[in-house]
C-alpha cells in the first residue's frame, strides 16, 4: 500500500488548515497514495480555550470533518486524520482530541479519543497542562482495513508502551501515532520511543507530524518538532521528513509484520509475575 505522511504547520484557522490539507491530499493522491495520515490537531493549533470555543465545533457539525470525509470519497482513499479538536457534551467544555479512519467511501469507520494527557513541565518555559482543556479518552480502539489492521494512538501515548502492545496482542499491524510534539521532548525521545513500539510489537509505525512555529490570531505561538517518521516492524527507520512541511511516501509490505514477528514472536512470551 502506498502511504503518504503529511507534515503541517497548522495554525489556530481551521478554515486555512482545511485549505492545506486539501492541496496535500491532492499531491499525495496523484502521487499514487492510498492511504493519508495527517497529524494531531490538524485542524487548530492553539494555546488559547477562549479562542477554541469561538472556533471549534461538535463531530457532528465539524466543517472539517466533512470537507475531508467528502476528499476521501472523491479521490477513492483510506484517510487518517491523525487527530481534530472537537467540542464534547462535557459539563466542563473541555474537548475531545479525537482521531478519525475514513474509508474511500467517505465513512467514518473508527474513532479514537486520546487516552493519555500531557500534563508536564519540561523546561521552566515549556509547560503543558493538557488535560485543563482535554478530556482524556478511556478505550483502545483497533481499526479492520484491506491493508492491514490499524492500532490508533497519539502523541503522548506514545511514551505508554502497554497501549500498543494491547494494540498488537489485538491483532494491530499498523500503529498510527499523530504529534504535535515539543522541539525539547522531540529531539530527546522521539526517535527512539517510535522505534521502541516497533520493536516491541512487530508493528509498522506512522507517525505523522506538525512542524516548526504555529501562526496564531489569538494566544501565544506554539513551536513542534516535525520529523514525520515510519518505523518498519523491525525497527528500522524508512522515512523521517525533517522539519519541512510536505508530504513524504512509504510503501507498506506487510509481510514484514510477519517477518519480524517470526524472528522474535515477543507477544507470545508473556509471563505473569508477582511484585513489586
Amino acid at each position: 500500500m502506498r502511504t503518504a505522511l503529511l507534515q503541517m504547520t497548522s495554525s489556530d484557522d481551521p478554515g486555512e488548515n482545511l485549505g492545506l490539507v486539501e492541496a496535500m491530499l491532492a499531491e499525495a493522491v496523484a502521487a499514487g497514495a492510498g492511504f493519508i495520515l495527517t497529524p494531531e490537531v490538524t485542524n487548530c493549533v492553539s494555546t488559547s480555550r477562549r479562542h477554541q470555543q469561538a472556533v471549534l465545533h461538535h463531530e457532528e457539525d465539524d466543517p472539517t470533518l466533512a470537507a475531508l470525509q467528502g476528499a476521501a470519497a472523491r479521490h477513492g482513499i483510506w484517510l487518517l486524520l491523525g487527530s481534530l479538536a472537537v467540542k464534547t457534551q462535557d459539563s466542563d467544555g473541555r474537548f475531545a482530541n479525537r482521531q478519525f479512519l475514513i474509508s474511500p467511501q467517505g465513512q467514518i469507520t473508527a474513532r479514537y479519543d486520546k487516552i493519555h494527557m500531557f500534563d508536564v513541565e519540561v523546561t521552566p518555559k515549556e509547560t503543558f497542562r493538557e488535560s485543563e482543556g482535554y478530556r482524556p479518552g478511556d478505550r483502545a480502539v483497533l481499526a479492520d482495513t484491506p491493508f492491514g489492521r490499524i492500532g490508533m494512538t497519539i502523541c503522548y501515548d506514545v511514551r505508554f508502551g502497554y497501549l500498543h502492545r494491547a494494540l498488537a496482542k489485538g491483532g494491530a499491524e499498523i500503529l498510527t501515532v499523530p504529534a504535535a510534539f515539543s522541539p525539547v521532548t522531540g529531539a530527546a525521545h522521539w526517535h527512539t520511543l517510535l522505534r521502541a513500539r516497533a520493536i516491541e510489537t512487530g508493528c509498522y509505525i506512522l507517525a505523522p507530524a506538525q512542524t516548526g512555529k504555529h501562526s496564531a490570531r489569538v494566544g501565544g505561538c506554539r513551536q513542534t518538532y516535525g520529523h514525520s517518521l515510519v518505523v518498519a516492524p523491525w525497527g528500522e527507520v524508512l522515512s523521517d521528513a525533517g522539519t519541512e512541511p510536505g508530504v513524504t511516501y512509504v510503501d507498506l509490505d506487510m509481510e514484514k509484520v510477519s517477518e519480524a514477528r517470526r524472528r522474535v514472536p515477543a507477544l507470545s512470551h508473556d509471563r505473569d509475575f508477582d511484585g513489586p
